[in-house]
């Protein structure tokens, strides 16, 4: 019994080599062009099948049914939709600039109409594929590989005489990256090569003057922009492209006035106009698009013509705007510049692209050099000795005569004449009419010829100068043949235009805010509540509310949290428990009040706000963000980092798992950070660089008050002295409040103990809020009950001492927030 072979293998190990071996295979076998002569595999092996079938552009067309059974049968085993789709692809005319195949019947439509079977439609080379791509498959110019099965030979690559990736384009999604060629002018960039051969230093901008863009089959104009510009230079790139429209008066009907219409004559490349007039239509119908009475298509063979004609009141030149910044009548190409150079993928710039062909041009031409080289010096080699017998024709004859056979007689020729074999041979099978003397002197002349043929082509291998000025040549030649005008037109100031569009399709939304704050009253005030409502009201419909006043527990509006003029306009931070901030874009609520979350930007999503503070205007050298966390940290982050955020949300600290920010306060240096925990344990820090340092964004901030088990942080607050406001309100959730001097606590330093500045009585009913000891304090209840009471209303107690107050609630009442009144004047 036979060993078996079975190795055990890693599952991922062999999913790992399984699927790169399949990526290698789509990239190279399948989806990238090579950079030499610009063609996918099956268009290189539908190419030569054809001229291997003899279908020159000379000959009659063949049925494509029998080219795609050909291409299956013996260079590519896959599927006989996939190669007739790619032979179809080289046929149209509006897909291709250079079409490399002339096809005869149905072959799709720039509708988006499918082509006809492939027993239907029949094909032939294209001139352009017959001379620039094939004509030289002959000359030992590439290198052949067995085919799938190792019965034929195809060529690894054809001998391009011209860069058909950048004729043609190419498209091409492979496993993890994808190509994007646009087609360009033939005239321009064979100026470009020619350009590059004379001065391999070229500088960019010249280069960019022979082939300034694309030239798309299907016309329309490039607007010359950056996009470009990165494309040609790095290899990638979005160049914007757009149809060619004008506006025209056109006869609806017998009967009827001539109206305005906007005609339609070109489409931007690989642009259904089937599928855009239908997305128009829609438009029109959804009212995205106005002042349109019809759209019409009057296509016909001798181009396209697409009529929109306009109502009566129609603006001709806002609607072909229109057209132009909301449907795909301008649109970009993203190009990425990709293809295979030495059976790897690389994303080449237009010169690298262009001395990539040169390079593989040249090599060719040496080959083909050396080919007609050899060939030249084997007929040489015959000739001279078809001359040496015919000058010794009578001892030939007599040597010939002699001879018992062949053999012999090609024996005592060899030893006689002193000729080759190859020599030899000629002569015994040369006929009698080469004794003629026309027969003899035309031998003469083919001598001479062929020592001259063979000189030019040695000048050919041995100076490359020579060589260059033939490259050269041939490049012009192919050009005066096969050269077209530019179809696509060239418009400047692309950026500009691209610009203005985007800033009508998404207005920028520092434009839009200052739109909305101009349209706001002067006199306005901005109304921010504690349940999260934005609005910007007028100071008689804010007295007339009252909110602002102190007021019992009852159904009252909900408390302000927030009241500021938005003349000048204040700056607000929201600060979010995950430790995201953002500016509140508070100048959208005078014409649609809200919650807060439509003012903030979508990173602050399911991200509950705690806190929102009004930025200073002017130097903010000596103030900071303060922010503490649920574990006891506090960090300083510079406030000069915060005052130019963008319109993005921004994560300024680094939270563990868990761990959430409970208050967040804008710090002076020189004041002192109170903090307190749940069972009134308090500690008073200086906010200094030695006690509270500066940090950056993603620090978590030092451990500043160390919690004992059960014990939680309730919040702190920043006191300045200066201020004359140095008090704190202390509540529970049943109601109990105290206001204390935190002045009178002694300084510490990070994790000291502190003080105990409040008798808690009660273990269960913990300290939940520290508050400012002055203004207006809104209550909060879990029946959605509200208040207001002022602060300085509190006589102050001594630390240590027990609660002095409690609020009326009702049965199970308690207080959810304490919510202080930021005042109607910005903070210094």
């Amino acid at each position: 019994m036979a060993e078996e072979r079975v190795e055990p293998i890693a599952l991922h190990q062999e999913m790992q080599r399984s699927y790169l071996e399949y990526a290698m295979s789509v990239i190279v076998g399948r989806a990238l062009p090579d950079a030499r002569d610009g063609l996918k595999p099956v268009q290189r092996r539908i190419l030569y099948a054809m001229q291997e079938l003899g279908l020159t552009p000379d000959r009659p067309y063949r049925k494509c049914a029998r080219v795609v059974g050909d291409v299956l049968g013996k260079y590519h085993p896959h599927g006989d939709q996939a190669v007739y789709d790619a032979l179809v692809r080289l046929v149209q005319t509006f897909a291709s600039r250079h079409p490399l195949l002339d096809g005869h019947g149905n072959f799709g439509s720039v509708d988006d109409d499918p082509p006809a079977a492939m027993r239907y439609t029949e094909t032939r080379l294209a001139p352009i594929a017959h001379q620039a791509l094939l004509e030289e498959i002959g000359d030992d110019t590439v290198d052949f590989a067995a085919n799938f099965d190792g019965s034929q030979q195809e060529p690894t690559v054809l001998p391009a005489q011209l860069p058909f990736l950048l004729l043609n384009g190419c498209s091409g999604i492979a496993v993890g990256m994808a190509t994007s060629i646009p087609p360009h002018n033939l005239g321009e960039v064979v100026d470009g090569l020619i350009a590059l051969i004379r001065k391999p230093d070229l500088s960019d901008e010249r280069l960019l003057e022979l082939i300034p863009g694309p030239d798309f089959p299907t016309g329309g104009e490039v607007l010359l922009s950056s996009g470009l510009r990165d494309t040609y230079l790095r290899g990638r790139g979005s160049i914007p492209m757009r149809g060619v429209a004008h506006i025209e008066e056109v006869q609806p009907g017998k009967g009827r006035h001539k109206r305005n219409a906007v005609v339609v004559t070109e489409l931007p490349y690989q642009l259904s106009k089937a599928g855009w007039i239908e997305k128009l239509a829609e438009s029109v119908n959804d009212g995205k698009i106005g002042g349109i009475a019809d759209i019409r298509d009057e296509s016909d063979r001798e181009g396209m013509r697409v009529v929109v004609e306009l109502r009566r009141d129609g603006n001709p030149e806002k609607v072909l705007a229109d057209l132009q910044r909301r449907t795909a009548l301008q649109s970009n190409f993203g190009a990425i510049l990709l293809a295979l150079v030495n059976g790897q993928p690389q994303q080449l710039s237009l010169r690298q692209l262009l001395q990539t062909f040169l390079d593989y041009r040249e090599l060719t031409l040496i080959r083909r050099t050396s080919h007609a080289l050899r060939k030249t010096e084997d007929r040489l080699e015959v000739v001279e000795g078809l001359i040496t017998a015919l000058n010794n024709l009578q001892a030939v004859i007599a040597m010939i005569q002699e001879a018992a056979d062949a053999a012999s007689a090609r024996a005592s020729l060899m030893v006689r004449l002193d000729l080759t074999e190859r020599q030899a041979d000629a002569v015994l099978s040369m006929p009698l009419r080469r004794l003629t003397g026309l027969e003899q002197e035309s031998l003469r002349k083919e001598l001479e010829e062929l020592r001259q043929e063979r000189e030019r082509l040695k000048l050919l291998l041995e100076n490359r100068d020579q060589l260059l000025d033939a490259l050269v040549a041939e490049l012009k030649k192919l050009r005066k043949r096969f050269a077209t005008p530019r179809r696509t037109r060239l418009v400047e100031g692309g950026d500009e235009l691209m610009a203005e569009r985007a800033a009508s399709q998404r207005p920028n939304t520092e434009l839009l805010r200052q739109q909305a704050l101009a349209a706001l009253p002067g006199d306005g005030r901005l109304l921010i509540q504690a349940d999260g409502q934005v609005k910007v009201i007028s100071p008689q419909v804010l007295g007339r509310l009252h909110i602002n006043e102190p007021i019992a527990l009852g159904d009252e509006p909900s408390p302000a949290r927030l009241i500021l003029p938005i003349e000048p306009p204040p700056k607000l931070l929201a600060i979010s428990e995950g430790g995201r901030i953002a500016l509140l874009r508070w100048e959208f609520a005078g014409q649609q009040p809200g919650s807060i979350d439509r003012f903030l930007p979508t990173g602050l999503d399911g991200d509950p706000v705690i806190a929102i503070e009004h930025l200073p205007d002017g130097d903010a050298a000596d103030r900071s963000l303060g922010l503490l966390s649920s574990d006891g940290r506090f960090k300083r982050l510079p406030l000069s980092e915060i005052l130019d955020l963008s319109g993005r949300a921004t994560s300024v600290v680094k939270l563990k798992e868990g761990i959430t920010l409970r208050a967040a306060m804008i710090c002076r240096n020189g004041a002192d950070l109170v903090l307190s925990s749940s069972i009134g344990r308090m500690l008073r820090l200086p906010v200094t660089d030695e006690s509270l340092p500066v940090m950056g964004r993603l620090a978590q901030g030092p451990m500043t008050m160390r919690l004992f088990p059960g014990e939680s942080i309730c919040g702190g607050l920043c006191l300045d002295s200066k201020d004359g406001q140095t008090t704190v309100l202390l509540s529970t959730a049943q109601g109990r409040i105290s206001r204390i001097d935190a002045m009178e606590l002694r300084r510490c330093r990070r994790g000291d103990l502190g003080e105990m500045a409040i008798e808690l009585g009660d273990i269960k009913d913990p300290i939940t809020a520290i508050r400012p000891g002055h203004g207006l304090i809104g209550l909060m209840t879990n029946q959605k009950r509200h208040g207001r009471v002022e602060a300085s209303n509190y006589a102050c107690v001594e630390i240590g001492a027990e609660f002095s107050d409690r609020i009326d609630l009702r049965a199970g009442e308690q207080i959810t927030d304490l919510i202080p009144l930021q005042g109607s004047e910005p903070s210094n």
